[in-house]
């Protein structure tokens, strides 16, 4: 009878070891996945900055087109006057970077958004996204 109870004992020691390692084995996926993705974020971030900087300057092309004697403002560009909207709302992405237009109507970046802005031709202004 004793046997048998160390035996079950033993049994259930080796079950318990074996849930262990596997726990372990997955928190440690789990921590690799997570820094993995943290490039993810920046990457992306960069993608959106430059894509709603594009778009900032598509709106621009067109509305000076339309309208080639107004000024160029954030404001004239969500308007429904003069042809527009051009841009339905104003693009930014919180504390990863800003999107703002100089006084001369030049596309402007600020990446991260309280950085110094700097003229969207420069060689990639959102490379600071991430």
């Amino acid at each position: 009878m004793q046997h048998a109870i160390y035996h079950y004992g033993l049994i259930m020691g080796v079950k318990v070891a074996k849930r262990i390692s596997a726990f372990v084995v997955v928190a440690g996926l789990a921590v690799v996945t997570m820094f993995s993705l943290g490039g993810v974020t920046g990457k992306s971030a960069i993608a959106a900055c430059n894509a709603d900087a594009e778009a900032v300057q598509t709106a621009i092309a067109a509305f000076q087109t339309l309208n080639p004697n107004l000024p160029v403002t954030p404001k004239s560009l969500m308007s429904t006057a003069n042809g527009g909207p051009f841009l339905n709302s104003w693009p930014s992405n919180g504390a990863h970077y800003a999107i703002s237009l100089s006084t001369t109507g030049v596309v402007m970046v600020s990446a991260p958004s309280n950085a110094t802005a700097a003229p969207y031709d420069k060689p990639n202004p959102c490379r600071s996204a991430s």
